[in-house]
């Protein structure tokens, strides 16, 4: 599942990317951290839009590709298109997941999983800090 890597065209100190996010959104994007469960404001919105990255803005997924996975999670079937996201194999936890990051700046979204629902059959399980709504006009 893992896709080939992509040249970041957004690219920032690690000063400027402190600046620019908040401490969560730092630590989620830059760090690869993740927020606490159910946390999330998006959860919530049940809107007509899109979700951008939250570092820089690049559209990533359509509201209606959002579901409800119980995991407290936002989470989606699919991504707006094939190059919106990046994938590539994480094996930090003692097992092998997929790593989902923003291709423009490389920051760390969440992961992808196998037990999403149809059309696609995957989960992309973000962490809300990394992304912003963005409601349709």
């Amino acid at each position: 599942m893992p896709t080939a890597p992509s040249s970041n065209s957004f690219s920032l100190t690690e000063a400027e990317w402190k600046a620019r996010l908040t401490p969560a959104q730092f630590h989620v994007l830059r760090k690869k951290g993740t927020e606490r469960p159910f946390t999330s404001d998006l959860l919530k919105i049940k809107g007509d839009g899109t979700y951008l990255c939250a570092g820089c803005d690049l559209e990533l997924f359509a509201a209606d590709s959002k579901f409800d996975s119980g995991t407290g999670w936002p989470s989606f079937f699919r991504p707006l298109s094939p190059a919106s996201v990046r994938t590539e194999e994480d094996k930090s936890l003692f097992s092998t997941r997929t790593e989902v990051l923003c291709p423009r700046c490389g920051g760390h979204l969440g992961h992808v999983f196998d037990d999403g629902p149809a059309p696609t059959g995957l989960r992309y399980c973000m962490n809300g800090v990394a992304l912003k709504f963005q409601a349709k006009k």
